[in-house]
């Protein structure tokens, strides 16, 4: 049985919200943000390239990279 199927039509909007936003929010976190050295490129391209993985890497490792 697929995933989808089983989480049913809400799970799939929570799912598909969850996959757009995320990766939304940390893009404009990351923009808005002042980083050294080339730290803001780098996440930029990683949550371009890895939307949700990306995002969450960045939201545990990447917000304690940024210039205070």
């Amino acid at each position: 049985m697929h995933f989808l199927a089983m989480v049913g039509p809400i799970g799939v909007i929570v799912v598909i919200a969850i996959a757009i936003l995320l990766p939304l929010v940390a893009l404009i976190d990351i923009l808005t943000h002042e980083f050294t050295g080339l730290n803001k490129i780098i996440w930029v391209i990683i949550v371009i390239f890895f939307p949700i993985m990306g995002a969450l890497l960045y939201f545990l490792i990447g917000t304690r990279q940024k210039v205070r």
